[in-house]
């Protein structure tokens, strides 16, 4: 029973996905169609390119990346535009739970033998907000730009036009936040960078190109899918098993969810409705109470404004918690730290990601 209440405390939104999708199987029976309700290409380029990434890290990629520039940090302030920056520039191919995941550890470690454990939240929560928005310029940036560009085939020139404004502008404003982080000399000298194991980098390298070729067009999905495999299966068949399968598995769930809503008139008549010169609004809205993953996956059935709907869901990853998965990491990992305070966090993230929430809104609302 333990065990239980912690995997539901642990996957929450899976959890809630699988009761959904559940749920909805009792208006919509399991037949046939529902094989028709996965995006397949999402699913795959979704497992290749975490498995390639962490690919990549096992290289030591990302270690030796962020040690060598925290070698030529002077002061804390130096050290937090750094780690900020990692976070939103790395956000953009590896994801922003995947950047958080790599540089949120590391910021403890090098602020801890910094000495600048003061510095520690307002960093922390720069980096989360920097990989959400910076994970919104590409297509591979995040699970739901990844799943967006594909179901409405949106072309390439056409996503970047409109992300790259809000990019920029969020670019700008971390730039001015990182401010924010105190100057406090180090009084301690950083690790020696790690040693990159040129010949992993170099194959998970290949391989995240492979990727890219996908998500660009040029290559299908299936070559993807049987490269990535045979290659790994010959070279480590353990990273194989090196993916989040209860993030593809929620992927599932919401399908699942989503498609049957389509089939029930009543609701699908009502949300084309209340989707009507709203997407925007709506997309955001629905993030900040089941995060913008599923609010993707479920609002992308009712509407045809890939535009507004991109734009929501991206945004709207500020704000709660919850409203972006990647923000839960960075939330778990302070908190599982030595001496966190977790209010302070939460009062301090809350503020930060709502007033960016509303200078975006404000900017680029649709």
């Amino acid at each position: 029973m333990d065990n239980i209440k912690e995997f539901i405390k642990r996957e929450a939104v899976l959890c809630a996905a699988f009761t959904a999708a559940l749920a909805s199987c009792c208006f919509v029976p399991p037949q046939a169609g529902y094989l028709a309700y996965f995006d397949l290409r999402t699913l795959a380029l979704l497992y290749c390119l975490m498995v390639v990434v962490s690919g990549l890290c096992q290289a030591g990629l990302f270690s030796w990346m962020a040690h060598s520039l925290c070698l030529h940090a002077k002061n804390s302030r130096t050290i937090g535009f750094i780690l900020v920056a990692l976070s939103f520039f790395s956000s953009m191919f590896i994801t922003n739970d995947v950047a958080l995941l790599t540089f949120v550890p590391f910021a403890l470690v090098v602020l801890g033998l910094a000495h600048c454990e003061r510095e520690l939240i307002i960093v922390i929560v720069l980096q989360t907000v920097a990989a959400n928005l910076g994970s919104m310029l590409t297509p591979v940036g995040n699970p739901q730009n990844l799943y967006l560009h594909s179901y409405y085939t949106i072309s390439n020139a056409q996503f970047f036009a409109t992300t790259l404004p809000v990019w920029l502008v969020s670019l700008a404003s971390l730039l001015i936040l990182c401010l924010i982080v105190p100057k406090h000399p180090i009084r301690s000298e950083q690790k020696a960078p790690s040693v990159l194991q040129k010949r992993e980098l170099l194959l998970y390298s290949l391989l995240f190109a492979v990727c890219l070729l996908v998500i660009f067009r040029v290559l299908s999905w299936y070559c993807m899918t049987g490269i990535v495999l045979i290659v790994l299966a010959l070279h480590d068949r353990c990273m194989l098993a090196k993916a989040d399968f209860m993030l593809l598995l929620t992927f599932v769930c919401f399908f699942v969810f989503a498609g049957n809503l389509a089939h029930i008139e009543t609701i699908n008549n009502a949300l084309c409705q209340l989707l009507e010169g709203r997407v925007y609004l709506i997309g955001l809205l629905a993030s900040q109470v089941i995060s913008n993953v599923p609010a993707a996956l479920l609002l992308s059935g009712f509407t045809q404004d890939a535009q507004a709907l991109l734009l929501g869901v991206d945004i709207g990853g500020l704000g709660t918690p919850i409203a972006s998965l990647a923000s839960l990491i960075s939330l778990k990992l302070y908190a599982a730290s030595a001496n966190s305070h977790t209010w302070r966090f939460l009062g301090v993230f809350s503020l930060v990601n709502f007033f960016l929430l509303a200078m975006l809104s404000f900017m680029f609302g649709c």
